[in-house]
């Protein structure tokens, strides 16, 4: 076989040295995610070590390292982040002589012994371990076990506090305060259930999904504790990190339909709350714009280097057009009691002039997204580019959304996109693109679906959380068809980056049963008040653009010493989340909430 071709190395796996006889006693000290790989060459001839990360679709072999002959060595430095699939080529040969697949752990020294066990036998390659890797799950593990004691103790102390309470001053010490919400959607949910009695409840569980999402999502924007799964997804696939903006989209679309349809009970005019939307609309973006654009070069507010699409920005957006809905097409009495063939999915037809723009804006990414010829790429294409797909297509990262937005926005977009380092990409990708921002109106839409479900079936607590579960499974066969179950090979991969239409289905998906979830244990059954997920959620806008812009300043980071384990840094970003959980309840307990 032919030798793979030679592109420059790539910086997931790299040549640390070459050295001649002998192997290295201590070697040199390696960080998270590193594993240290020597390969001994007792053959007589020179040989070529190239590799290819599995989580790289179709990517090209790239070169790690020659070993000479004769009981010579070469050791290089490896990525154990995923798995990687080993040749050993001889040139002289032309042909491969042995190959793996294996993953390695975090810390580890190996060893690939490469011989001839026989004259009449091809060479073969053996392997050993010279140090035992590191526990890589140690950390959290022990960070697992005091999260559960934590929650324990949360639980047994108010229940202790509650039994106290069942004597005759029960009415004195137990009864809580209820507090106003941050931010318009919050609000929604003080009169979700309202059906005409006296004492108006919170929807509790919207709060505490909002918080729950940002919480994990202030985790993964600080580190993750250095886990991969914890981070982004490199292109296909999904990770704990690409799993909480969606979330958040889609609880904007909820609390869109509660605010607004009791704004509307109250009388509010169409023309209040379109200044209310584009109010809330602009400073969101300009708080995007402004306070979390960050160039090294300039510093904060940079204007030569403004990154135009952004995290709040698109939230803007998603929020302004998914509230023209409501305000627009959401003004509908519920009929009373007037029974139709189609009253089992009223929600539905009763919103027909919504859904026909939704299903318009979708019908539109799609064809932009598989018919709009790209130049030098393939029509259709979803992939990475650079070294993926045989590296055919180095220059086409992300298909049509990339080819847009490069036009539009130049270099005023993301730079370092998450394929960068896997598949040397050296185009930029911006992950809050024109083309996915479609894509976040619909996963939007479906929290307006969740929304419209509560309005339907007022204290109808089975119905609500049978038709969550129905809206959970439609989606997830769907997205399962999409994506064929797999990781690359599907109709339409699962793609965060590209906010693919299989990705929209699955976080809809998920964010139907956790909101359900939450909304039996808070909700129907009160076995849960959604601490502390609530304070977060409650001041949300205040938390996100907080610890966006002061998340890497001491007392919530400061400078890692000890970069060779996960310990340091999951503590500090644990640290970091756990005092913005503690100034959310500051807050909530000076009863300020941040509102726009």
């Amino acid at each position: 076989m032919a030798l793979k071709s030679l592109l420059p190395g790539l910086p997931v796996v790299f040549l640390l040295f070459g050295c001649c006889g002998g192997h290295i006693a201590n070697g040199p000290t390696l960080k998270m995610d590193q594993a240290l790989l020597t390969f001994h060459n007792q053959l007589t001839e020179e040989v070529q070590v190239f590799y290819t990360s599995d989580y790289c679709y179709k990517c090209v072999f790239q070169h790690l390292v020659s070993v000479r002959p004769n009981k010579n060595n070469a050791s290089a430095i490896i990525s154990t982040k995923f798995a990687l699939t080993m040749e050993v080529q001889s040139e002289i040969r032309n042909a491969v002589l042995c190959s793996w697949n294996q993953t390695y752990v975090e810390g580890g020294h190996y060893s690939v012994w490469i011989h001839m066990p026989d004259a009449f036998f091809d060479p073969i390659c053996s392997h050993s371990v010279d140090r035992t890797p590191n526990n890589l799950y140690l950390p959290l593990l022990v960070v697992a076990l005091i999260l559960a004691l934590t929650a324990l103790l949360s639980v047994v102390v108010p229940f202790i506090y509650r039994r106290r309470c069942t004597s005759k001053i029960k009415n004195f010490c137990c009864h809580g305060t209820q507090y106003p919400v941050d931010n318009e959607e919050a609000q929604a949910s003080e009169t979700a259930h309202n059906s005409g009695k006296a004492k108006p409840s919170r929807l509790l569980s919207l709060d505490t999904f909002r918080g729950f999402s940002l919480t994990v999502m202030v985790f993964v924007n600080y580190g993750g504790g250095g886990y991969w799964f914890f981070q982004h997804a490199p292109w296909n696939g999904l990770t704990v990190g690409d799993l909480v903006m969606p979330w958040f989209v889609f609880i904007i679309g909820t609390s869109v339909v509660l605010a607004f349809s009791s704004m509307q009970k109250r009388g509010v005019s169409r023309l209040q709350l379109l200044r209310k939307i584009t109010w809330r609309t602009v400073v969101l973006m300009m708080l995007g714009f402004c306070f979390l654009n960050y160039s090294p070069r300039d510093g904060p507010l940079s204007w030569s280097w403004l990154r135009i699409p952004g995290v709040l920005q698109r939230l803007a957006f998603t929020y302004f057009v998914l509230s023209l809905l409501q305000t627009f097409w959401g003004q509908i009495e519920i009929p009373l009691r007037m029974r139709h063939w189609w009253s089992p999915v009223q929600d539905v037809i009763l919103y027909w002039p919504q859904w026909l723009i939704i299903i318009l804006l979708e019908t539109l990414w799609l064809c932009i997204t598989f018919l709009m010829p790209v130049p030098s790429c393939p029509t259709g294409y979803l992939g990475a580019g650079g070294i993926g797909d045989d590296g055919l297509y180095a220059n086409c990262t992300g298909g049509a959304a990339g080819y847009i937005d490069r036009r539009i926005f130049g270099d005023n977009m993301y730079r370092y996109p998450t394929c960068k380092e896997l598949y040397q990409t050296v185009q930029p990708f911006d992950p809050e693109g024109i083309l996915g921002t479609i894509n976040s109106i619909v996963m939007g839409f479906l929290g307006m679906q969740a929304g419209k479900i509560i309005i339907f079936h007022k204290r109808k607590d089975i119905h609500i959380l049978c038709r969550y579960l129905v809206w959970a499974v439609i989606l997830g066969i769907s997205a399962a068809i999409l994506s064929k179950c797999t990781l690359d090979e599907g109709f339409i991969p699962v793609n965060k980056n590209l906010w693919s239409l299989s990705y929209v289905l699955y976080m809809g998906c998920s964010a139907f049963v956790l909101l359900g979830a939450m909304y039996f244990v808070t909700d129907v059954k009160g076995w849960w008040g959604g601490q502390p997920f609530i304070y977060l959620g409650m001041n949300s806008i205040f938390v996100y653009v907080g610890h966006s812009f002061l998340g890497f300043y001491f007392p919530f980071s400061w400078e890692i010493r000890f970069q060779e384990s996960h310990w340091e840094i999951l503590l500090q970003n644990l640290w970091g989340t756990t005092l913005w959980v503690l100034v959310a309840y500051l807050l909530y307990r000076k009863k300020f909430f941040l509102k726009i």
